[in-house]
This record gives C-alpha cells, structure tokens and sequence, in this order.
C-alpha cells in the first residue's frame, strides 16, 4: 500500500499548492536519479514524491484523494495513467450508470465511450533554458488506427459481426425484481461486435504502437514540477471516444553555480584574504552576462550581495527577481615558508591592535572570558 502522499512530501492536508510545488521541488532536488546515480533507494524516493506530488497538485485527482485516498486516484501514477477526468472515464458515474441506468434516467443503450488516458512526459531542461524559454521537439510512444484494418480490428476484407448476445448494443439488461439492470455485454465487452477472424497487425484490438514528434513551446521561467498540458494529444478514445492530453511535466537539472528559489538565484562567490581586508572589485557571472561586484573592505564571510533583476521572470507573471551572492573569504593553502613568514608578521601586528583590528574575535573573547570567571574556572 503507498504511503499517504501528504506525508511523502511533508505537509498537512490543508496545504497550499504553493507548498506543495515548494516541498516537491525539495525532494527532487534531493533524490534526483542525476544527483545520485546507480542509486535503487533514491530512484524509488524520487518516484514516490513525484506520484504524490501528480496527484496533489491536480485539482481534481487531490479532491478526489481526499475523499476515497489511494483508490480514488488509482491508475494514475506513471507514463500513460489515468486521466483527470478520474470520475467521467470508467468510474462512479459509469457503474451507477450500468446498475441503474434505467431507473436514474442513465444511459438506455448503445455503446459506451471512453475518454483516452492522459500521457506523461519528464522534460529535462538546464536552468538556462528553463528562465529563458524554448521550442523543443519530444518523440513520444502512441497509438493510432491500424491502417490495415481501417481500425475494425477484423482481419483485411472481413468486417465484425453484430454481436448476437446484445445485437450491436453493447449492453444487455436482465430484470431482478422491480430493477431492470443494464450491464455491459460480457460477449463484446461493450463494442456491440464480434471478430471471428482479427488482424494479424494489429491482433484484432484496431490499434497499432507508434512514436509520434511533437512541438512543444516552453515559457520563460518555467521550473521544476511545472507542468505544460497538450490538449488532444493523449491515448486516442474508445469506441469513439475524445483522446486524453499530454502533461509534459518540467525537471530543471542542476547547475553548477547557481540555485533557484522562486524568482531569485543564488551563487557563492569566493574571495581573497587580500580582497576581503582591502576591498575590491571582481567580475561575477549572471544569466544574461557579466557585471562587476563591489566588495568593500573588512568583508566578512557569509555577507550577502543583492544584485537587483539579475534573476528569474515568474511564468505566472510578477517582477523579475534578483541575483544573490553570498561571498566566502577562502584561506590559502600551500604556502611558501616566506608567505608563512609574512603572515607570522601580519598577525603580530594585529594582535597589537586588538579590538581596533579584530573586534568580533575580542568580543568573543571577553564573553569567554566573563563566562568561566562566573563558573569559577
């Protein structure tokens, strides 16, 4: 039995879908297959935040679990699932209609229709071409009409028969007392027809498998669990029914010098001893080029630098956001023994200077200091 898919992403039930966005965007970071190769436990982790986060952030399908949990939206996990139209397509409307059709006003007869499964497609994008946007060309498996049959499923030159049990209904009624139940001809399974002789193509089901290439147009800002619906370009129907859509769902890998939150970017920008004590300037990098970072003297390591608009565009409209750097003062290694020795020089003339030099350090010493003569040590 699946784990509750709140708990899998770690909220509570009343849980904005913002949170939920956030919490997935989280996990997937974490447990992403590229951030940990060859790893069954994280594969299996990133999988189930990503089932809970496709049902949680569907409207429908979350409504759905809230009332009847895992059975309500079972079938819908993974690359050609289920539907959003959890209830239209097969369920309660359906059996409610093949019980009582007759007595609710349902349907009399003929052949039902079913809506085509909605299709799943995990679309990788740098972060780039994420706040950029773009056009991308995605081969995805279908199925269309056998073409040697004209999609009858029967053998070429043959045609189905009418099914004797239900003559071409699809449904057969049997009375029970003063209910007349309506149910689906277990002859033809609902189609109204029999094959004596099916395609050997397509193995009389009227369908073959193809792989067919779609355009698919990015919006700029788009971010990992992002989805892009493509209406019509699901599972083709049965027995005449409307096709399912397309979700192709967004994945933004990882990059090497920046993290997204939201609109904003973040980086660590390292800087020298030298640079930090004196100041300075350094070229840093942003998304749509370069521009230069004043570090005044005395900087610390941990202070940020906020670079306004040098962020992300929200695809849902918004201001743009900013560019973040955090600058780290990185200590030198591999010194020379005259870099020590220039260092030993350096350090003695600081301590001279005390607080004038180094006030947290003797700040941090006095408190020291004051708290082991209150513990008499």
């Amino acid at each position: 039995m699946p784990r509750d898919y709140y708990e899998v992403l770690g909220l509570s039930r009343n849980a904005s879908e913002q949170d939920i966005k956030k919490s997935f965007r989280r996990l997937a970071m974490k447990y992403h297959p590229d951030r940990n190769p060859d790893d069954a436990e994280s594969l299996a982790k990133f999988k189930e935040a990503k089932e809970a986060h496709d049902v949680l952030s569907d409207p429908r399908k979350r409504s759905a679990y809230d009332q009847f949990g895992h059975a309500g939206v079972s079938g819908q996990g993974g690359f050609g699932g289920g539907g959003p139209s959890d209830f239209g397509a097969g369920g309660f409307s359906d059996i409610f209609g093949d019980v009582f059709g007759d007595i609710f006003g349902g349907r009399a007869g003929g052949r039902r229709t079913h809506r085509g499964t909605d299709l799943r497609y995990e679309l990788s994008l740098t972060l780039e071409e994420a706040v950029a946007g773009k056009d991308v060309s995605i081969k995805i498996p279908t199925t269309v009409e056998c073409h040697y049959c004209g999609g009858s499923g029967a053998k070429p030159g043959t045609k189905p028969k009418e099914c004797s049990t239900c003559h071409g209904h699809g449904q057969v009624r049997m009375q029970q007392g003063f209910f007349s139940i309506q149910q689906t001809c277990p002859a033809c399974r609902g189609t109204g027809s029999v094959i004596d002789d099916p395609c050997k193509h397509c193995r009389g089901s009227g369908r073959l498998r193809e792989e067919k290439t779609l355009s698919v147009k990015v919006p700029p800002g788009v971010d990992t669990g992002d989805r892009i619906r493509l209406a019509g370009e699901g599972e083709p129907g049965e027995q005449g029914g409307p096709p399912g859509d397309l979700y192709v769902q967004v994945m933004v890998q990882e990059h090497p010098i920046f993290t997204r939150e939201e609109s904003h970017l973040f980086c660590e920008v390292p800087i020298s001893f030298a640079t930090a004590a004196l100041g300075g300037e350094m070229e840093v990098p942003t998304l749509s080029g370069k521009v230069v970072l004043k570090v005044p003297a005395g900087t610390q390591t941990g202070k940020m630098f906020r670079m306004r608009g040098k962020g992300v565009k929200p695809v849902r409209g918004g201001p743009v956001g900013d560019l973040i750097c955090r600058v780290v003062v990185e200590t030198p290694v591999n010194l020379t023994e005259r870099q020590k020795e220039l260092l030993r020089e350096l350090d003695e003339t600081l301590a001279h200077g005390g607080k004038h030099h180094s006030p947290h350090s003797t700040s941090w010493l006095d408190g020291v200091k004051s708290f082991f003569e209150k513990m008499g040590l």
